[in-house]
C-alpha cells in the first residue's frame, strides 16, 4: 500500500448549515465511492471552506458518516478576490494500492470550475 493524497470540492448556495452537511456528505461518499476505500484506508482528511462559509464544520458531516477514528480538521482558504464563493474543499491522505494517475479527484456542483481538467 501506497499514501496517496484526493483532491474534492463542492459548492453550496448560502451559508446554511444543512447546505454544509448536505453537500459535504455528498462529496465525502463520492470520494470514497470513487476510490473504492473504506474509512480503514483514509488516514486523515483536511476541510477548508471559502470565508463566506461558517455555518458549520464540515467535519461533522464525515463524523456521521462513520469518520469516528480518523482525524479530520477544518480551516478555511484565504480570500483572494474573485475566487469561487462558498466552497467547500478537501484532501484525503489515504493508504491505496492505486497508481498516483488511478486516484479520482472529484469536483462537484459548481466546483466543477476550479478543475475542468477533471471535472466529473
Amino acid at each position: 500500500m501506497t499514501v496517496r493524497a484526493v483532491r474534492g470540492a463542492t459548492q453550496v448556495d448560502a451559508d446554511d448549515r444543512d447546505q454544509i452537511l448536505e453537500a459535504t456528505t455528498e462529496l465525502v461518499s463520492a470520494v470514497m465511492t470513487r476510490n473504492e476505500l473504506s474509512t480503514d484506508d483514509v488516514i486523515s482528511v483536511i476541510f477548508t471552506t471559502t470565508p463566506d462559509l461558517t455555518a458549520e464544520f464540515p467535519a461533522l458531516a464525515a463524523r456521521k458518516l462513520g469518520f469516528h477514528e480518523v482525524p479530520l480538521l477544518c480551516a478555511s482558504e484565504i480570500a483572494v478576490p474573485g475566487a469561487l464563493p462558498r466552497v467547500i474543499r478537501l484532501m484525503a491522505h489515504i493508504e491505496t494500492s492505486r497508481p498516483r494517475s488511478g486516484v479520482q479527484h472529484v469536483y462537484l456542483r459548481g466546483a466543477t470550475a476550479l478543475r475542468l481538467d477533471i471535472a466529473q
